[in-house]
């Protein structure tokens, strides 16, 4: 193998398929990416067994090779390397790596040893835009479990059906769901594992633009193509939650709430009720204003929103948490919180959008 390539795309590269190479792996190739040089490119593979990334970049070969090196130290050099050309040589199971005035040689992986990604039949496909599908992941990963006792709980439920897409997360104390209109004509209902999200949201980064991510699901295994990059992953099997029946269809308090207003007065509150024992804040509903209050051992706050209300007045106690992160993610400057009675779930929903819904169960407060 003999080939030239730029830095700043081979930096860009390792950065991007080292989201799929594992530290903590007893097997040692794995802990090695692999490069493939062939037909003036070089394909960067990084694979855990259950998630692959490849990635290729354009590179002057001038022998063609594969190989597989050290993820960690080729990684760490080449990101201290000048925005140059590096050249990259295999002879004799050594990999020299020149830019500039700068070299470093290291042992090599007989390649053949490398696991092979997954095959995935490209027949069941269909395409999503890429700031949908990454903010489809950021409304809903966060409720994603992290037990792996619930193996299932740890991804997020994707179905399409009718033409809609619906992706679902669940923890065991709230449920997020994000529905989106796709246009295809397939219907599946599979779980993705949320690091395999995580990653993909990472890859697509602050993307705006209007390109679409290619997406082929077989059975077991799930395969995302965005521009030049492949992310194959495994899909967890079981079944999963019927959330639908968990969303109550009855409701005696509604209450309308400045989006923003309602997570700052949250934060400045949550900051007290992170030092007591039980983590836990008071949302008091009256006819005009949210109070929001936390007392714990070393003293006591409260903060005080405006709202619109329609039903009951209702005290309530919820893990600050659980609202702070749907908060955050949430486009909509109004929202909707919808309660049943204080044992029961409460329901939040962005105005003027019936395609995200949120459910979170409350906590006991002294004295309910």
């Amino acid at each position: 193998m003999k080939l030239i390539c730029k830095q700043s795309d081979l930096a860009n590269a390792l950065n991007i398929v080292q989201k799929a190479i594992s530290s903590k792996t007893t097997l040692p190739i794995l802990t090695g990416v692999l490069l493939e040089a062939r037909n003036g490119t070089l394909k960067l593979t990084g694979n855990d067994l259950s998630i692959g990334i490849e990635k290729s970049i354009e590179a002057n070969v001038l022998e063609e090779g594969i190989t597989v090196v050290s993820s960690r130290i080729f990684g760490d050099f080449v990101r201290k390397l000048p925005n140059s050309d590096v050249e990259i040589i295999m002879e004799d199971k050594k990999l020299s790596i020149q830019c500039m005035k700068s070299h470093i040689d290291l042992v090599t992986y007989d390649a053949i040893e490398y696991p092979e990604l997954p095959k995935v039949d490209e027949s069941n496909a269909f395409s999503i835009n890429k700031q949908l599908f990454k903010n489809m992941i950021r409304q809903t990963i966060f409720a994603t479990s992290q037990d792996e006792a619930r193996p299932i709980l740890t991804g997020s439920y994707l179905e399409i059906a009718n033409q809609e897409m619906t992706m679902v997360a669940i923890d065991g104390f709230r449920v997020a769901i994000r529905k989106a209109q796709l246009n295809t004509p397939i219907e599946t209902k599979i779980v993705i594992p949320a690091k395999t999200l995580s990653e993909i949201n990472k890859i697509l980064g602050s993307s705006d633009d209007n390109e679409h991510i290619h997406v082929f699901v077989t059975d077991k295994n799930i395969l995302f193509k965005i521009d030049d990059i492949k992310i194959v992953s495994r899909l967890l099997e079981g079944e999963y939650v019927k959330y639908s029946q968990m969303i109550p269809n009855e409701f005696k308090t509604t209450i309308e709430i400045n989006t923003a207003d309602l997570l700052n007065g949250i934060e400045r509150v949550s900051l007290l009720a992170k030092e007591g024992k039980n983590n836990s804040i008071k949302l008091s509903i009256k006819d005009n204003s949210l109070e929001i209050s936390s007392i714990v051992e070393i003293g006591m706050a409260n903060d005080e929103i405006p709202l619109k209300l329609e039903g009951n007045t209702l005290d309530i106690g919820f893990n600050p948490k659980y609202l702070i992160d749907v908060l955050k993610v949430i486009d909509s400057e109004i929202i909707y919180m919808e309660f049943l009675a204080n044992i029961s779930p409460c329901i939040i929903k962005p105005q003027n959008n019936d395609n995200y819904t949120y459910l979170v169960l409350p906590v006991r407060i002294p004295n309910n």
